[in-house]
């Protein structure tokens, strides 16, 4: 197994098929701190259909994250493959 860090373009788009299910909640926890900090608001997590596993686990990690306001599934042709979050807005230091 490769342990090189993954690099991923910061565009407001994850896709957690390049990640091991284990990894995607600790991946999904850092893209949303880095999009803040760059002043991305609504993020777009994929994360496939599936079995939901995966949309479940994601969904519990966002309900905890201290930048989510909110999220929903994507109503765009990725349906429930999709998650959409938006995020608050980080206070000036």
């Amino acid at each position: 197994m490769n342990n090189s860090p993954v690099h991923i373009p910061i565009d407001g788009v994850i896709d957690l098929h390049t990640f091991a299910p284990q990894e995607a909640s600790d991946a999904v926890d850092e893209y949303l701190n880095v999009c803040a900090r760059k002043g991305i608001l609504e993020v777009k997590i994929i994360h496939g259909k599936g079995k939901g596993i995966l949309r479940r686990t994601i969904e519990a990690a966002l309900g905890k994250h201290p930048l989510v306001q909110s999220y929903r599934q994507d109503t765009g042709p990725s349906g429930w493959g999709a998650t959409i979050v938006f995020l608050k807005e980080l206070e000036e230091e």
